[in-house]
Formats: C-alpha cells, structure tokens, sequence
C-alpha cells in the first residue's frame, strides 16, 4: 500500500478560516472524538452544536505570533489538523503547546498524523521562534508511543487526572520536545 499525498496548510488569522473549512473542522473534531479519540472531547458523543463554539473561539485567537491551526489534507479533502500556541509573557514565551492533534479515521495509520507533527516541530521553530513543545496526552490509549516515535520524551505524569467516566480514571502525560 501506498501512502497517500498529505498536503500541509498554516492558518494563522481567522480570516484563513473560510465558512467551508470551518465546517470541515467541526467535522472531522467530531468524528475523531465519537470514535474514541484525544482530541479535547472526552465525553463521546459530540454533536457538532457543541463543537462549533469551542472551535469558533480557538479561530477567534489565531494570531501569527501566538496561535496557529496547521491542517493536513488528501485528495483535497481534511485529513487531519492541529493547534499550537505559545503564551507571550517573557517567563515562558520560549515554548508553546500544541493541541487537538487529530487525524480522520479512515486515514489513521498512514503518516498524517507524524507529518502534521514534523511540520508543527519546524514551524514553532522556524516561524515562531520557540526553542520546546509541550503537550498533554490521555493515556491508556498508546499516545506517548506515538509521540515517542517522533522524538516526544515524557516528562511527568498527572495521576488519575482524567476521570472519563466511573472507575475510569487515566494520567495526563506531560510530553516534551526540545530542542527543536
């Protein structure tokens, strides 16, 4: 099997975000989180009514220097997205986080995933100036390998931070890249 042609695109102001492609990220955000995954969702199912706010406030707040939504597609169509971000007070404005790191269902497995990652990793290096990523991943779900494969060392965990539902409480791993 081949692997299939993954074009990357950087939005970094809202008005990159046509209506069309916002509807496209609602979409797959939803479909990521009905079928299990991390994404910032943890309460499946999500209707796209309550997407849609979340993801119209993370819009609002891109910003060149501050937030950007970087998206993958195939064959023309969203195969996946992700959102970085870096707060700019002094202290800690040399790293940034990224966030809702999410691939299509039917395209797990096929490199999405790790190019958005690689593409984020120079992009915070290169156009933000950031010298460390930092991200939070839910375990129990393999996360930590992924981000493991890709040069992600864990730097600390949050015991039983995740309470997904009764008797199912997971850590939150803490996740670091650096130097980029």
């Amino acid at each position: 099997m081949t692997s299939p042609t993954i074009v990357l695109d950087q939005l970094t102001s809202s008005a990159d975000v046509t209506p069309s492609r916002l509807r496209r990220l609602a979409e797959c955000w939803a479909e990521v989180t009905n079928a299990g995954g991390a994404a910032g969702f943890p309460f499946p199912p999500v209707e796209l009514a309550r997407v849609r706010p979340v993801l119209d406030a993370l819009v609002d707040s891109l910003a060149p220097a501050t937030s950007r939504l970087l998206t993958a597609s195939v064959k023309g169509e969203l195969a996946g997205w992700l959102n970085v971000r870096r707060d700019p007070f002094a202290l800690i404005a040399h790293w940034g986080t990224v966030h809702h790191v999410q691939t299509r269902t039917a395209l797990r497995g096929q490199g999405v995933g790790a190019a958005l990652m690689h593409e984020v990793r120079r992009i915070a290096r290169d156009e933000m100036g950031l010298e460390q990523l930092h991200l939070a991943a839910r375990g129990g779900e393999g996360l930590e390998d992924f981000y493991g494969r890709l040069g992600w060392k864990e730097a600390g965990r949050w015991p039983g931070a995740l309470r997904l539902s009764a008797g199912d409480d997971r850590d939150e791993i803490l996740m670091l890249l650096a130097p980029l």
